[in-house]
């Protein structure tokens, strides 16, 4: 399929307080931003731009974003182009999807995986982008990339992906629908190749278990003539439910529910927000036959409230007597996940030979800055940077701040790159 579409997405309001995306992969794109520019006046001046709702209507389209954006002086067109997965990526990424049902779930349930980005890396199928991977312009007279006006956009197209992870595979040159149908057929083409075996009708099979509980009595069956169960019987199995669509917070009914002593009734709110949403991913689960999320003891659960609710951060933080190590615990959590808040607070044992080979890669990468890399456990630290291994084989870098180590930045599957991170 071409996937030449786009979507309109209406002018944001003005706003207070951070620019900064919320999720992980919106984060990620503003980092590719950041890490673009060469001004910091330009970033700085593009998110007063962007908070004060001066960004207009954004297009999106495979490998282009666009906005009017209104200055003082006059209105500017910025367009931000990004590279396209070409049809052979598509394939590898489909193959990636594909094979765990839970990937297009998440990203059903407005969730990027970490697991589903890192799957296409490995298949060399780039879907975050990276440094120098936006290609900014602007009608206005401004010589920086990005200038004030196309970093606006960039802001906000972070919060368009907050709301919904399908903006990035938009960009990369499918939409929802043709990216859901182009899985569909793939199924289809998949199951019509399959041979099967005959097997036994299921109908058989419940009429002679309805049978047999009635052997020895009057001989009536609850199945027909056809030997198959009548609708309603006792064999007939359940339709498989579907799963809810998802609500957002001003859409929720919470009727007949107290706030306890001290909670406020909007905190209420959120946590039955997130007990549905943690309740539909677990149905997703079960009926597509993916691996149930990640389980979470009562502290892991309390970051992942407070990174998902910042509003939440400051009450978890009192109840649980420990705010500073929460902020810490929220930072692991943003840049890895519920596996970047493991190594954080646990130090493993994973097979030598993992340890040396990324030693033997980052002394090679580093030869100039004459680095000595010390191992423990699944840590490798030199100086005041460090890099932690995850159980699912990422690196996690970590700074030295005042004598304590400190997430900072994001995992990859290969040092170099995560030690490279800017912010270690």
């Amino acid at each position: 399929m071409s996937g030449e579409v786009a979507r309109g997405f209406p002018a944001f309001a003005a706003r207070r307080g951070s620019t900064r995306a919320r999720s992980w992969w919106g984060q990620s794109w503003v980092q590719a931003l950041e890490d673009t520019s060469l001004d910091s006046g330009q970033l700085q001046k593009g998110r007063r731009f962007a908070n004060s709702g001066q960004v207009g209507t954004i297009t999106v389209s495979p490998g282009r974003i666009a906005a009017m954006v209104q200055a003082p002086e006059d209105t500017y067109e910025s367009v931000v182009l990004v590279d396209r997965l070409s049809p052979d990526e598509w394939r590898r990424f489909l193959d990636e999807v594909g094979s765990r049902a839970g990937h297009i779930a998440a990203l059903l349930d407005g969730e990027m995986p970490h697991d589903l980005v890192e799957a296409a890396a490995d298949a060399a199928v780039p879907l975050l982008p990276g440094i120098g991977d936006l290609d900014p312009t602007c009608t206005c007279d401004g010589w920086e990339l990005p200038c004030q006006h196309a970093a606006a956009l960039c802001y906000q197209v972070g919060w368009l992906l907050d709301q919904d992870p399908f903006v990035l595979l938009l960009i990369r040159g499918r939409s929802q629908d043709q990216l859901l149908n182009d899985l569909q057929q793939r199924t289809t083409h998949t199951a019509l190749e399959t041979p099967t075996s005959p097997g036994v009708p299921a109908g058989e099979v419940f009429a002679a278990r309805t049978t047999e509980q009635f052997e020895g009595g009057s001989g009536e069956q609850s199945a027909g003539e056809s030997g198959r169960p009548r609708r309603g019987g006792e064999g007939e199995l359940p339709a498989v439910p579907e799963v809810p669509s998802t609500v957002g917070l001003d859409e929720l009914v919470v009727a007949g529910v107290q706030a306890p002593a001290g909670m406020e009734v909007a905190s209420l709110g959120l946590l039955v927000l997130d007990a549905a949403r943690r309740a539909r991913a677990q149905l997703r689960a079960l009926l597509s036959g993916s691996a149930d999320p990640w389980v979470l003891d009562e502290w892991q659960d309390a970051v992942r409230l407070a990174a998902d609710y910042p509003v939440l951060a400051e009450r978890l933080g009192t109840a649980l007597g420990r705010p500073a190590e929460l902020a810490v615990g929220v930072s692991a959590w943003t840049y890895g996940g519920a596996p970047g808040l493991d190594v954080l607070e646990h130090e493993w044992a994973p097979d030598p030979s993992e340890l040396a080979r990324a030693r033997t890669e980052l002394l090679a990468a580093w030869e100039d800055l004459d680095l000595a890399f010390e191992v423990s456990g699944n840590r490798l630290t030199a100086a005041d940077r460090q890099l932690r291994l995850d159980r699912l084989g990422r690196w996690h870098p970590y700074a030295l701040v005042e004598n304590t180590w400190l997430p900072a930045g994001p995992a990859d599957r290969d040092p170099t790159t995560a030690l490279a991170t800017p912010d270690s």
